[in-house]
């Protein structure tokens, strides 16, 4: 069942029915689902159910369930299975053929989206990137070529890092837009090239709130020339270990990477006759 993600009005007829209904409400955090509960006056007991101890409790969860109880699954905010716990017990639900259902609401993955501005046709939610530079590098390039925009969250604090990396390895001019708050009083979305939200970030700093990322789909290149790859693999080169190079040159220049690692061991050749040299 989801919940608000911000603006508490933002919970459903049918979500408070269900919690009202309900023998059990499964939650990440009391502290949070709590005051939600209260502020409708309703009072069904909350069992905690989070990464941390889901595998002991799942099981305790199922016998609930299969002896008739009713259970609300619950995030702290937003559609629970969505980068969320869950997943494991719908699935294990199933398994042992105990009727699941979903009551949608608020995601702060399709509010992102909706307020992006960017194409919505087809969209590929990528959840959170990897948190060190070189594994947010590879992330980046295998999401690079994909022909959907790009939905994901990230924290504040390495907002700035992210954005500047995913203009090295999608390229300055692409759209994005970077939305915080969402549902809240202080709800804002900037919109622009990846070039411009990156020094924006840069210079003012981690932002407030919970972070909601899209970024365009890429756009349609001309064939890469001789000098794009060795303009690129350069760069990448001189900052990555020579497989993550080519990797990332690959996916940027939508090359086969036999090419590019070609090139990319003519370089490593020419720069070991050189030292040689001197």
């Amino acid at each position: 069942m989801a919940t608000p993600i911000g603006n508490a009005a933002d919970i459903t007829l049918r979500a408070l029915a269900l919690l009202s209904h309900a023998d059990l409400v499964a939650c990440e955090d009391s502290r949070v689902t709590g005051p939600l509960l209260k502020r409708y006056g309703i009072d069904t007991p909350l069992f905690p159910y989070h990464e941390h101890n889901a595998a002991k409790v799942r099981p305790q969860l199922i016998e609930k369930l299969k002896g008739g109880a009713v259970l609300a699954l619950v995030s702290d905010a937003g559609t629970p299975l969505v980068n969320d716990p869950g997943y494991k017990l719908v699935r294990t639900c199933i398994e042992e053929g105990v009727a699941v259902t979903a009551l949608p609401g608020a995601s702060a993955v399709l509010t992102g989206l909706s307020l992006s501005g960017l194409p919505t046709d087809r969209f590929l939610y990528a959840g959170f990137p990897p948190p060190k530079q070189a594994a947010r590098r590879k992330w980046l390039a295998e999401l690079a070529s994909i022909p959907a925009t790009l939905v994901l969250l990230e924290s504040a604090q390495r907002l700035a890092d992210s954005l500047a990396d995913m203009v090295a390895v999608l390229g300055p001019a692409r759209e994005a837009a970077v939305a915080r708050e969402l549902t809240k009083k202080f709800e804002e979305v900037r919109r622009g090239p990846l070039s411009e939200l990156a020094a924006h970030y840069a210079a003012a700093g981690a932002p407030k709130g919970e972070i909601t990322l899209a970024i365009a789909p890429p756009a349609d290149q001309p064939a890469a020339t001789a000098a794009d790859l060795d303009g690129a693999l350069k760069e990448a080169m001189a900052r990555l270990p020579l497989r993550q190079a080519v990797d990332e040159v690959a996916v940027l220049l939508n090359l086969g990477r036999k090419t590019v690692y070609a090139k990319a061991l003519e370089f490593r050749t020419a720069l070991e006759l050189k030292d040689g040299k001197d």
